[in-house]
């Protein structure tokens, strides 16, 4: 009664807007109380509005009241400290909507700091003290805040839930292991925990080693990218260069041949200008001859005809008109087809040339990813421990061998909507999207392995559910003296040695998946390249006296036969 006290005063005398003890308290003409700098900052924000209120009962006041200071609640303020009272709680202390609250608490409940797993109780730092200090609660385990708690609870004895069924992969209470769960396999929880954290650390080193690993393969890769880079910048340059070369041995060519046609032109036009001033001189001497003779042949007078006739000068020798040799109009034509030619067989060239330099670019393979196994001992590095969901597996499937074991057998499986109800078909626990390799040992009539998409129905039609029925599911039909690929509801038939074991090879990126013969050697029986869009899981598959799905489930059940992911070493 005088915690709650306690805490009615701690309410009453905490100021609502900073949640603290009231500090030169005021009050307002409504009556609620304050402290004076928190309700001065309170209305100086509200002072453009002209307008002043309560925060609490939002009461306004025009104008602004004048406040002084509450002398008999500031005086009972400091009597109460002196008697241990406390301010409240921050309100971050408190327990939200999404916050585990304290158990103990009345009123307005703080937020628990540790739940415990004894009592079943959370609490927040106060009434968590009596487990540091007595001595029976120091035993208690205290865990985070948990709002599950009541899951410890059994829904059906109202017992704590300190026992495992390994049959059924569920808590149980000690009463359930002598009513339900009687006769199944059984531990504490405690002993299941130690058991599951051992594989739980298992798998950690696991993932450890695969980081380190895979932390090393980025360092490859980024070697690989920056060599990458390097030779591409470095052919680029190199390329350039060359064909820069080429351009300038080009154009030196070109300007020889323009050299050499100007050079052969001017010899042509001077020995043609040469000639034509021979001639001109040849028409002017001519024509001066022709006017002597014209006058001459005018002359009346006979003897003075005779006598000058003499006097006449002889014409010169004419200029041989054969050596003038005029060509149909092709002087350099024959140049420019050489040329030409030239730059057809250019042509030829490159074009030969640029395939073979096409092609020598596009075969610039980077192999990101070394190459897949050859041997079993190869394949061996990539094994993982893979292990059957129960909640997948059909009510005529056995799990046995830390679940990775299926005999044909009725079992009472609870129900989930990931259980298959058609066929008598199981789904590994884990996913699949790395590389990873495991091999299955099976017996009796036949046994499909496979790999699915979790997505894949889980009851209906043949096509809806059934492994290799669908395009989310691929699988290997194994059988006495054959064996059948499945894919889309497509069959294929496979020929290989037979064996009772069989190996699946599955490299998720590059989309590869490949299953093989187990004996002495590895055999391959058929892979598949084609590209995975989601996780994969492993799953098994059992068939009946027919082979098929559908036949008497109390036949199904003397039919013998197994199937069993083995531990690989």
């Amino acid at each position: 009664m005088a915690q709650q006290g306690n805490q009615m005063d701690r309410e009453k005398f905490c100021c609502s807007i900073c949640l603290d003890l009231l500090k030169d308290p005021v009050t307002l003409p409504c009556g609620h109380s304050y402290c004076m700098n928190c309700i001065k900052t309170h209305w100086d924000e509200e002072d453009q509005k002209k307008i002043h209120s309560c925060p609490q009962c939002r009461q306004t006041f025009i104008p602004r009241p004048v406040l002084g200071k509450n002398t008999m609640l500031a005086d009972l303020v400091e009597e109460l400290k002196k008697t241990g009272l406390q301010a409240a709680p921050a309100d971050h202390c408190y327990a939200g909507p999404e916050d585990v609250a304290c158990d103990v608490c009345t009123g307005r409940k703080l937020k628990a700091v540790k739940s415990c797993l004894v009592c079943l109780a959370s609490y927040c730092e106060k009434h968590l003290q009596p487990h540091y200090e007595a001595a029976p609660l120091k035993k208690h385990k205290l865990v985070e805040p948990s709002k599950k708690l009541q899951d410890n609870i059994c829904s059906h004895h109202d017992e704590v839930m300190k026992m495992f069924c390994r049959t059924d992969q569920q808590c149980i209470c000690y009463l359930c292991d002598k009513d339900e769960h009687k006769g199944h396999d059984t531990v504490s929880a405690a002993a299941e925990r130690t058991e599951r954290q051992r594989e739980l650390q298992l798998s950690r080193q696991n993932i450890q080693q695969r980081i380190q690993d895979r932390e090393k393969d980025v360092k490859l890769l980024q070697q690989e990218l920056e060599a990458i880079n390097g030779s591409a910048d470095k052919a680029v340059e190199d390329s350039e260069k060359i064909f820069t070369q080429l351009i300038r041995l080009v154009e030196k060519r070109s300007s020889d041949v323009k050299q050499q046609i100007r050079s052969q032109q001017e010899t042509e036009v001077s020995g043609v200008k040469e000639l034509q001033e021979k001639l001109e001189q040849e028409i002017t001497e001519l024509k001066r001859k022709d006017a002597e003779l014209k006058q001459l042949s005018h002359t009346e007078d006979h003897n003075q005809f005779l006598h000058n006739y003499p006097s006449l000068s002889p014409l010169s020798q004419s200029t041989d008109s054969s050596s003038i040799n005029i060509r149909p109009l092709r002087y350099f034509e024959d140049v420019t087809a050489a040329v030409s030619e030239l730059r057809d067989k250019l042509q030829d060239i490159l074009r030969e040339t640029w395939t073979n330099i096409s092609l020598t670019v596009t075969d610039v393979d980077v192999l990101l990813s070394e190459p897949g196994p050859k041997t079993r001992a190869g394949f061996l590095k990539y094994s993982q421990e893979i292990t059957l969901d129960p909640n997948t597996a059909h009510t005529w499937l056995l799990l046995s061998e830390g679940n990775r074991k299926i005999t044909r057998g009725q079992q009472s499986y609870s129900s989930h909507p990931d259980r298959f109800t058609d066929w008598y078909q199981v789904l590994s626990r884990e996913s699949l999207t790395e590389r990873c390799y495991w091999e299955v040992e099976w017996r009796g009539r036949g046994v499909s392995v496979a790999v699915a998409y979790k997505n894949i129905s889980r009851a209906g039609s043949r096509d809806e559910c059934g492994f290799g029925c669908n395009d989310k599911s691929w699988a290997l039909s194994c059988y006495r003296n054959c064996y059948v690929f499945w894919f889309n509801n497509i069959k294929t038939p496979i020929s290989g040695p037979q064996s009772s074991r069989v190996g699946v090879y599955l490299d998720h990126r590059t989309g590869i998946l490949s299953f093989y013969s187990v004996s002495e050697t590895m055999t391959l029986l058929h892979r598949v390249q084609t590209t995975f869009t989601q996780p994969l899981h492993a799953g098994l598959r059992l068939y009946g006296p027919y082979g098929l799905h559908g036949f008497n489930h109390w036949l199904y059940g003397l039919y013998g036969g197994t199937a069993e992911l083995c531990k690989l070493k």
